[in-house]
C-alpha cells in the first residue's frame, strides 16, 4: 500500500510538500515572502507606477499652473471645511507635481531613494486630492485610484539584494 503512494514520486521526497499550501517559507513577521525583483508582476507593477508617477506628476505641474494662472479655471464652491484659495492649491500642486515627477524617474532607474519616495508622495497626493474634490471630484477620484496602485506597487516591491540571486 505504500508503495503504491509513493508511485511517481522519487525515493525520499515528500507526498505532502508544505510549501505549496502556504506554510512554507515565511519572510518578516510570519508573512510570505513579496514577490521578488525577477517576478514580472513586481517588476511589471514597478515599472508601471513610475510611469504613473512620472505622468501623475506631469499633470499635477499642469494642473498647479492652471489653478495659478487663472482662478476661474475651476468652479467656484461655496463653504467648505478645508476651502484654500486656488493660487494656493496651484502652488500645492505645482511643487508635489514637481517631486513626483522626479520620484516617477528615479523608480524607472532603479533608484532605491525613489520607491520610498514615491510611497510617501503617493500618499500625500492621496490627500491632497481627497481635499481638492469639490474643485475636480471626477479627477480626484481617478488619481485617489492610481495613487491607491502607486502605494500598492511600490509596497510589495522586494528587489533582490545585491550578490543574491533570486
Amino acid at each position: 500500500m505504500a508503495e503504491a503512494s509513493q508511485s511517481g514520486n522519487r525515493p525520499g521526497s515528500p507526498v505532502w510538500d508544505p510549501s505549496h499550501q502556504g506554510t512554507g517559507p515565511t519572510g518578516a513577521a510570519g508573512r510570505p515572502p513579496g514577490p521578488s525583483a525577477e517576478s514580472g508582476l513586481a517588476a511589471g507593477g514597478v515599472v508601471f507606477a513610475g510611469v504613473l508617477m512620472l505622468v501623475n506628476g506631469v499633470l499635477a505641474v499642469f494642473q498647479g499652473i492652471a489653478a495659478i494662472a487663472e482662478d476661474d479655471v475651476y468652479g467656484r464652491i461655496g463653504d467648505y471645511v478645508y476651502k484654500i484659495n486656488l493660487t494656493g492649491w496651484g502652488w500645492i500642486l505645482l511643487i508635489v507635481g514637481v517631486v513626483a515627477a522626479v520620484a516617477g524617474g528615479g523608480i524607472l532607474k532603479g533608484a532605491a531613494w525613489a520607491r520610498v519616495t514615491g510611497i510617501v508622495l503617493a500618499s500625500v497626493s492621496l490627500v491632497l486630492q481627497f481635499l481638492f474634490l469639490p474643485y475636480a471630484p471626477v479627477w480626484s477620484i481617478v488619481l485617489i485610484a492610481i495613487d491607491v496602485f502607486v502605494i500598492w506597487a511600490l509596497a510589495v516591491y522586494r528587489p533582490a539584494a545585491p550578490g543574491r540571486a533570486g
